[in-house]
């Protein structure tokens, strides 16, 4: 069981996979340590992207935000990356909720998809899932 240090209560986390034309969000909690996909935000448009976004996190209330935070395979940051963190620095700014970055390297590439097929808030799931992972062995 993964908890809070010092507190032992059970927080809800909500993960995001960032992207230009899509956002996919997962959720999971520190009592049970895993992640499922929840969302994926489609609008390009920053307001309504954040409004939609908005209306997640007052349905579940999370305790944190996690962020996956792309890079080469080497470990280089590209582009990506830099847009990632502007993205995670507007949720710690809008929503007052402390935002932690994950490496997510691999997250799309582990899943079977078809083509066509929106993956992004399972993308999302593998990121917040490696965060619980990562946090479980830490305690």
């Amino acid at each position: 069981m993964v908890e809070q240090a010092g507190t032992g209560a059970v927080e809800i986390i909500l993960g995001f996979d960032f992207g230009i034309k899509r956002i996919g969000i997962a959720m999971g909690n520190t009592l049970t340590g895993l992640a499922q996909p929840l969302a994926v935000v489609k609008a390009i448009d920053n307001a309504a992207r954040f409004q939609q976004i908005g209306q997640l996190i007052s349905e579940w209330r999370p305790a944190r935000l996690v962020v996956g935070e792309p890079r080469h395979p080497d470990g280089a940051e590209h582009e990506m990356t830099l847009r990632c963190r502007r993205f995670a620095n507007q949720l710690h700014g809008r929503f007052s909720l402390p935002v932690e970055l994950v490496d997510e390297r691999y997250s799309s590439s582990v899943i079977p998809s078809r083509r066509g097929e929106v993956i992004d808030d399972k993308a999302a799931a593998i990121i917040l899932q490696q965060y619980f992972d990562d946090h479980a062995n830490h305690n």
